[in-house]
């Protein structure tokens, strides 16, 4: 749940990007300069989870999915970082922190392909529905009995 705070941030920080070049308000530069901060910082807090889901993978073809879907992450979030420091020392709206903006957005998309993959084929940090569950197996023992 952690992750749609960085992708969400990191979207909206292009956007505001775009809306910036578009309006030259400076205004939209600062959001997309602090919704890039917010999404470091989410992107960061996003990890502890993952990781612990990374490592809990037994399958070897669904680990090689998580481990490129981490090493995306990792470079987006380079990405992001290095874009952010390059706005503190550049002119607002200048062309290379806009073209890390447009990377990174792209490597966001990738990895959530591949992010998709490990939770909606795979179930990796999913907690598992159906029969299965705990719950499901006391609701069943349940109806038997009443």
């Amino acid at each position: 749940m952690l992750v749609v705070f960085p992708i969400g941030l990191w979207i909206f920080s292009f956007i505001s990007d775009l809306i910036f070049l578009l309006g030259k308000h400076l205004l939209w530069n600062d959001i997309a300069f602090y919704t890039m901060l917010g999404g470091l910082i989410g992107a960061l807090l996003a990890t502890v989870p993952g990781l612990i889901d990374m490592f809990s993978i037994t399958n070897p073809k669904v680990g090689e999915i998580a481990w490129n879907h981490m090493l995306l992450n990792l470079v987006a979030l380079g990405v992001f970082g290095l874009n952010l420091y390059l706005r503190t020392v550049l002119e607002a709206g200048a062309f290379i922190p806009i073209s890390l903006s447009v990377l990174g957005v792209l490597l966001l998309a990738l990895s959530g392909w591949l992010g998709g993959e490990l939770a909606y084929v795979h179930g990796v940090g999913v907690q598992p529905q159906g029969k299965n569950t705990e719950k499901d197996k006391t609701e069943n023992k349940l109806r038997r009995a009443g």
